[in-house]
C-alpha cells in the first residue's frame, strides 16, 4: 500500500477534516522536500545561519575524562616520578596539552609502554602538573615553586612555569633576591632573571647587609658592583660591602681583593672619606694593587676644571641606576599657617595621595635625601623657629628625629654635597644668617662651616659639579632683597662670588638640570616674579630663559628626567595648588594634569622612589 492509500485510511479512521488536513499538508510538503532536494534555492537578502557552538563542551570533555583518570578508566600510561609515585592518566590528554608528552608518545619507545619513568620530576610537582592538565588550574605556593618550576620547564608546560615566575617576582625581597636571580638563572627563566637584577640594583645598599650576599662567590660579587646601574646612595656602600665580604672569610677571600676593588669608584668618593676610611683600611694597606687605586682616587680629586673633565678611567665614571618609578613628595608648608601634612603625586598615576604627618607643624624648612630617606631640616612651627630635624622613611610611611642643627633656622636653603646635608643662611627669629653648617649621617652630627660673606635668609641653594651655589635671599640689614650668588668650595671650606642675576630674588626656587642652575620665580619687595634665569658654571653667565605661567615665590623647585617641577608658592596674595614643568629642550612651561589638595607655599619637596 502507497503513501497516499495510508492518508486517506487516516482521514476515514479519524473522521476529522482537520486530522486530514494536516497530514495531507505533510504528504504534499514531503512531497516537495522530495522534489527539492537536488535544487537549492537561496531567499533574497537572507544571512546564512552560523554554525551551532557550545562554549562549554571542551570543559565538559576535561571534566569528565579528568573523573575517568581518578577512576582509572580508559587510562593506558602510568607515569612515574623520582621517589617511584605513581600517576594514571591518558596518552591523547597528555600529549594534547605538552609538547614534550607528544613527542614522547608519537615519536619514541615511550608509546608503546604503559609505565614511563620521568626522571628528576618531583612527585608533588608531577601530581600537581597531571591535576593542571585535565583543569587548567595549579596553586603556585612558596613550598611548591621550587619543584613545581622545573617540572614544568622539563615537561614543556610553558604556562605553568611562566606562573612560577611571576609568583618568584612578586616575592622579590632583599633577603632572597640573589636566591630567586640563581634559581632563575638555572633554569633558564630569563625574563624573572631580568627582573631580579633589576630588583638587586635598585635594592643594592639592603641586599649587601643580607646573608646571601656574604655566600656569593668572588665572580658574582665582582659581577654585581660592576654595573653602572647601581642604586647606592654613594659609592662608600660599594667600598664597605666589599671589605665586609672580603672579613667574612679572610683566610680565603684577601687574595680577591684586587678583583673586586678594580670596580669600585674610589675616586667618586670624597677626599674626607678617603683619607680617613679608605687610606686607613689594614686589607689596602697589605695590597700593592689596591694602592694604585686609592693614588688614583687622590690624583683625580687634585685635578680641577678640564683635567678632571678629561681624566676618565672606569673607576670615574659615575653609576647611572634606572630606579624604581619615582614619586613627587611635598612635605609641610604654610596653608596659610605651618602644617603636619604631606602629599606624594604618582607620576604614573596622575594622581596626589596623602602619606604619613610629619611629627609637628612645619614650614620654611630645608628638604634634602639621603640613602633614600628624607630630611626636614628647621623651618617654622608656627610660633618659633626651630633647629630640629625630622626623617621620613618611604619604606616604612614612618617619621623619626635627627641630631638638632647648631643653629635655630627658618627660611634657609637645603641641599645634599658629597652624601652629606648643607644647612646654608636663613632667619633665626631676630636675624639674617650669614652662617652655615653641615651634617655628617655616618657620624650624626653637625659642624659649622666658614660663613657666607652675607646674610641670607629666603635663600635658594643647588649643587653643580660638586660647588654648592646660594642663590640670592634677602639680607636684612639694607632691608634689599639680593640678586648675588656664592659658591662654596667644599675642599677648600671657603666662599667666593660668582655673577649676579639680572634681577633682584628673594625667595626664589633653586634647581639643577644638566649642569645649569635655575633660579625660578621669587620677589623683589612687593613685586612676585614669574621670569626665570639660569646659570652655567663654565661660561659663568645668566640667560633668561621662558617665564613661568604665574607669579610664585616659596616655592618648592625639584628635577626629573629632564624636566624642572615648580610646586605650589604663593602669587603675593594667595597660595597656589598647582605645579608647573619646565622643558630645557623646547624652553616652554606646562602644568601638571593635577594640583595639590591644598595650596601651599613654603613647602618642601623632593623626588623619592615610590614605595614597594
Amino acid at each position: 500500500m502507497d503513501a497516499a492509500s495510508l492518508n486517506l485510511m487516516s482521514i476515514a479512521e479519524n473522521g476529522s477534516d482537520k486530522q486530514g488536513s494536516c497530514l495531507l499538508l505533510r504528504y504534499a510538503s514531503q512531497n516537495s522536500l522530495d522534489e527539492s532536494s537536488q535544487k537549492h534555492l537561496p531567499r533574497s537578502g537572507a544571512k546564512e545561519k552560523p554554525p551551532y557552538h557550545n562554549h562549554h563542551h571542551t570543559n565538559r570533555a576535561f571534566e569528565v575524562m579528568n573523573v575517568m583518570r581518578k577512576q582509572n578508566l580508559l587510562c593506558d600510561v602510568t607515569l612515574i616520578s623520582d621517589n617511584n609515585s605513581e600517576v594514571s592518566a591518558h596518552k591523547m590528554v597528555l600529549a594534547a596539552c605538552s609538547p614534550y608528552f607528544y613527542a614522547m608518545f608519537t615519536s619514541f619507545e615511550e608509546s608503546k609502554s604503559d609505565r614511563v619513568t620521568l626522571q628528576g620530576v618531583d612527585s608533588t610537582a608531577l601530581q600537581l602538573l597531571v591535576d593542571y592538565v585535565y583543569t587548567s588550574e595549579v596553586h603556585v605556593t612558596e613550598e611548591n615553586v621550587q619543584v613545581l618550576l622545573p617540572a614544568a620547564n622539563l615537561l614543556q608546560l610553558t604556562d605553568v612555569r611562566d606562573a612560577c615566575c611571576d609568583f618568584l617576582q612578586g616575592q622579590l625581597h632583599p633577603t632572597n633576591c640573589l636566591g630567586i636571580r640563581a634559581f632563575a638563572d638555572l633554569h633558564g627563566c630569563l625574563e624573572l632573571l631580568s627582573h631580579a637584577d633589576s630588583y638587586i640594583e635598585q635594592h643594592f645598599s639592603e641586599v649587601v647587609e643580607c646573608e646571601e650576599f656574604l655566600t656569593l662567590s668572588p665572580q658574582q660579587v665582582s659581577k654585581l658592583i660592576c654595573s653602572d646601574r647601581l642604586t647606592v646612595p654613594s659609592e662608600e656602600k660599594v667600598f664597605e660591602c666589599v671589605v665586609g665580604w672580603v672579613h667574612h672569610d679572610l683566610e680565603l677571600r684577601q687574595t680577591q681583593l684586587p678583583l673586586l676593588m678594580e670596580h669600585v669608584r674610589l675616586p667618586l668618593l670624597s677626599q674626607e672619606y678617603l683619607m680617613q676610611r679608605v687610606e686607613e683600611e689594614p686589607l689596602l694597606k697589605a695590597n700593592l694593587q689596591c694602592k694604585d687605586f686609592l693614588i688614583e682616587a687622590f690624583k683625580y680629586h687634585l685635578l680641577k676644571g678640564e683635567q678632571k673633565l678629561s681624566f676618565k678611567t672606569p673607576r670615574t665614571k659615575p653609576r647611572q641606576p634606572v630606579g624604581l618609578p619615582k614619586v613627587l613628595l611635598v612635605v609641610g608648608g604654610q596653608a596659610p599657617k605651618a602644617i603636619r601634612s604631606v602629599e606624594c603625586f604618582d607620576f604614573k598615576e596622575e594622581r596626589w595621595y596623602q602619606v604619613a604627618e610629619m611629627p609637628t607643624r612645619r614650614c620654611r624648612a630645608g628638604l634634602s635625601i639621603i640613602g633614600g630617606r628624607v630630611y626636614a631640616v628647621g623651618g617654622f612651627n608656627g610660633s618659633m623657629r626651630v633647629r630640629t630635624v625630622d626623617v621620613y622613611d618611604p619604606s616604612t610611611d614612618q617619621w623619626t628625629s635627627c641630631a638638632s642643627m647648631e643653629a635655630r633656622r627658618s627660611t634657609l636653603g637645603v641641599a645634599v654635597l658629597n652624601s652629606c646635608i648643607y644647612a646654608v643662611g636663613g632667619f633665626d627669629g631676630s636675624t639674617g644668617l650669614n652662617s652655615a653648617e653641615m651634617y655628617d649621617p655616618r657620624t650624626h652630627e653637625w659642624r659649622l662651616i666658614a660663613p657666607m660673606s652675607t646674610r641670607r635668609s629666603s635663600v635658594g641653594v643647588g649643587v653643580v659639579n660638586s660647588l654648592l651655589y646660594a642663590v640670592g635671599g634677602y639680607d636684612g640689614a639694607s632691608r634689599q632683597c639680593l640678586s648675588t650668588v656664592e659658591c662654596y668650595h667644599p675642599d677648600l671650606d671657603s666662599w667666593s662670588c660668582v655673577p649676579e642675576m639680572s634681577v633682584r630674588r628673594s625667595g626664589a626656587g633653586v634647581g639643577v638640570l644638566d649642569c645649569i642652575l635655575y633660579a625660578v620665580g621669587g620677589h623683589d619687595g612687593p613685586l612676585v616674579r614669574k621670569s626665570v634665569e639660569a646659570y652655567n658654571p663654565e661660561t659663568e653667565t645668566w640667560t633668561q630663559v621662558a617665564d613661568m605661567s604665574f607669579c610664585r615665590r616659596n616655592a618648592g623647585v625639584v628635577a626629573l628626567n629632564g624636566l624642572l617641577y615648580v610646586v605650589g608658592g604663593d602669587d603675593g596674595s594667595a597660595n597656589l595648588a598647582s605645579v608647573e614643568v619646565y622643558n630645557p629642550k623646547t624652553d616652554s612651561w606646562s602644568m601638571l594634569p593635577s594640583s595639590m589638595g591644598i595650596g601651599r607655599s613654603y613647602a618642601g619637596v623632593a623626588i623619592i622612589d615610590k614605595p614597594t
